[in-house]
């Protein structure tokens, strides 16, 4: 599989070479490059990662199958590039940079902050910039259309910059790429115009805001609303194992009513780069003006102690059996922090190993979409195949993951609540 790395409709000498350029080719630059491919545009991907690049070219990448026939299909008019200068050669740019958050939860914009930098300073006339990444409320201004301006850009009329949040969930094939309305808000309405049009090349629907701080904060709801009712439904399977009940059963009831309800699911906690980190670009943001949300702070400081959580209701279970965590064989079954991907970042099950290992456990893991680890402590591990041990724990519910190979009396701690029935399960 090769890719162009210059055009290859010629146009005339004036005129791009690219229709859109997507900076940051990850779990949602890549699809959404794909996207804006297959709808016939010409498409540069940028991404500063060689071993990234080196993935996309070989098609040795974490997509969906439509997505993976999309890459293998992509030929003409499509390119990758390590070089982010190479952005100016194109009519739009779409930035996809991850916005994660540091270990004291305090979020990194470096990555952002680069990508924006690169993009204003490459501008040219003409160019529609739209901003993707989850950020905070006026990352839009402050990093694309305030240096745009000191370039002597005027946004809304040389340039224009607007923000459209990304909504691609990796792993879920049930909602294609142009079936997911798109939110759009504009630095100005000639901007949300014009990345209207742009966006609208793909996606089905569009819902355009009054502004981009409209549009940023529409995405930290989104997830901030997520985050929240997992913290809840979290609190229910707790109270719910300790009255004896089945907390699956009792969600997939209040299931039926047909208004004011969704279903949310507990587990050991929540990975990736929304959850677990996008409500607190909002709590960041809002410690300046000195305003309390606590309600969003006590769910995110639930989601972090979930992991340990976990460790806990193991050495529970364990200590029943009349055995501690110290010297025990523990083998998890999936580590991605989600189904049918092959995505750690900010997986539970990173910092649930840690703890095991911390408490003296020995550590297994198998997960067939994730050949290897390591986790925040420095410990590597490789995947194994599935065996007895003193314990497992049901981690991540791969479709893949068969366990049928789990014998009758085999202890299982079951964190995913997706595998009632058997003899010695308990659930987290």
């Amino acid at each position: 599989m090769s890719f162009a790395a210059s055009p290859v409709r010629a146009r005339s000498a004036d005129s791009s070479t690219y229709d859109v350029a997507v900076i940051g080719l990850g779990y949602v630059g890549l699809p959404t490059a794909l996207a804006f491919h297959a709808a016939g545009l010409r498409v540069l991907g940028v991404d500063l990662d060689p071993g990234r690049l080196e993935a996309i070219r070989s098609g040795r990448v974490d997509l969906l199958d439509n997505d993976h026939e999309r890459l293998r299909a992509a030929r003409d008019g499509f390119a990758v590039t390590a070089e982010p200068a190479d952005a100016s050669r194109a009519d739009a740019v779409i930035i996809c940079v991850p916005t994660p958050v540091n270990r004291h939860l305090v979020p990194d914009l470096r990555a952002l902050a680069g990508a924006c930098a690169t993009a204003a300073a490459h501008a040219r006339t003409g160019q529609t910039i739209v901003l993707t990444s989850t950020s905070y409320v006026g990352s839009t201004k402050e990093l694309l259309a305030r240096p745009l301006t000191a370039r002597g850009l005027r946004v809304g009329t040389d340039v224009f910059v607007a923000f459209s949040p990304e909504r691609i969930d990796p792993g879920n094939d049930r909602h294609a790429h142009e079936d997911v309305p798109r939110v759009v808000g504009g630095m100005t309405p000639r901007c949300a115009e014009r990345a209207a049009g742009l966006l609208g090349r793909y996606a089905g629907k569009l819902h355009t805001v009054s502004s981009a701080e409209a549009a940023e904060m529409t995405k930290l709801l989104e997830n901030t609303f997520r985050a929240v009712n997992i913290a809840l439904v979290n609190e229910f399977a707790d109270a719910s194992r300790l009255l004896e009940l089945d907390v699956t059963e009792v969600i997939e009831a209040a299931a039926t009513k047909p208004y004011g309800y969704m279903p949310f699911f507990p587990g050991p906690g929540a990975g990736g780069h929304c959850i677990p980190c996008d409500p607190h670009y909002l709590l960041w943001q809002l410690k300046r003006d000195r305003l309390d949300t606590p309600l969003v702070s006590a769910a995110m400081n639930a989601i972090a102690m979930r992991p340990g959580r976990v460790v806990e209701r193991a050495r529970q279970v364990l200590s029943d059996q009349g055995r501690g965590l110290a010297g025990a064989d523990v083998l998890i079954l999936g580590v991605a922090y989600k189904p049918e991907v092959e995505d750690l970042r900010e997986s539970p099950a990173l910092e649930i190993i840690d703890r095991l290992l911390a408490a003296g456990a020995r550590v297994r893991y198998h997960d067939p979409h994730v050949p290897e680890l390591v986790t925040e402590g420095g410990t590597k591990l490789a995947s194994v195949e599935p065996g007895s041990a003193d314990l497992v724990i049901a981690h991540t519910p791969h479709q893949a993951l068969d366990l049928g190979w789990l014998h009758e009396d085999q202890l299982l701690l079951d964190a995913t609540y997706r595998f009632s029935g058997r003899a010695r399960r308990v659930a987290l």
